[in-house]
This record gives structure tokens, C-alpha cells and sequence, in this order.
């Protein structure tokens, strides 16, 4: 899969991103000296493992059968270590339904195994970025 961000003149800062058939505006803070038209990239860094938490629970629950009814999952983050080399992201997981507390730790379970959740503390990921030919 490739993923296309491009860059939306119309803005001093804002990107679109291309993924599949869907358009994401990404842009800096207006500190940061954009026009906030998005979130940033380390917005959707943490709405890509909040997601994933999310949609692992429901898959899990739909999989045993589980009466869940909604689930949301707020993340906080804390970058004031990042340039030291920590990034932390506190989750957590609301549920409704009626869940018994086994399933409730269940469910806890799945959502920290997430596949993003995985991707992001438990491999590593190499990254390379090359330049294009000129025009």
C-alpha cells in the first residue's frame, strides 16, 4: 500500500494525505506556524494506537460474543522526554455494556495487544527516504 501526502498551497503549512480512498488534512499548530486545518503527525501517531485499541476491542468482542456496546479510548500523551528518547501515551479504555469484570479484563488484554500497540513498542522499524529525480 502506498500512502501519497501532498502539499495544499492554498495554506503556509497543510498536507493532504492520500490513503486508499480517503483524504486526511494534516497540518503544524498555528505555534508551530500553521493554520491547525488537521491534526500533526504526532496527532495521528496517537490516534493510530488509540484506533487500533478501539477496533481490537470490538473485533475481540464480536469474536466471544461479548455484549459490548461502545467503546471509546482517550489517550494522553506526555512528549517532554521525547528528545531524550521517551514518548509516553497513557490509554484508556471506556466501555458500556453488560460486561461482566472477567470480560472487562479480557477486553483489557486485547486492547494491549493491539497490533499498532505492538508496532510501536515491540519491533523495530526501518526507515528509509530517498529523494525523487528533479523534474
Amino acid at each position: 500500500m502506498t500512502i501519497t501526502v501532498k502539499r495544499d498551497q492554498s495554506l503556509a503549512m497543510r498536507h493532504i494525505a492520500h490513503v486508499r480512498n480517503h483524504i486526511i488534512s494534516v497540518d503544524g499548530t498555528v505555534e508551530e506556524g500553521g493554520d491547525d486545518a488537521g491534526p500533526g503527525p504526532h496527532d495521528l501517531y496517537d490516534a493510530a494506537v488509540s484506533a487500533c485499541k478501539a477496533l481490537t476491542v470490538v473485533w475481540y468482542a464480536k469474536r466471544k460474543g461479548y455484549p459490548v456496546e461502545n467503546v471509546e479510548v482517550t489517550t494522553e500523551r506526555d512528549a517532554s522526554d521525547e528528545r531524550k528518547g521517551v514518548y509516553r501515551l497513557a490509554t484508556t479504555l471506556h466501555l458500556t455494556g453488560d460486561l461482566t469484570e472477567i470480560q472487562r479484563a479480557e477486553l483489557l488484554s486485547a486492547a494491549q495487544k493491539c497490533p499498532v500497540h505492538k508496532l510501536m513498542t515491540a519491533v523495530t522499524t526501518e526507515i528509509t527516504t530517498t529523494l525523487a529525480e528533479a523534474p
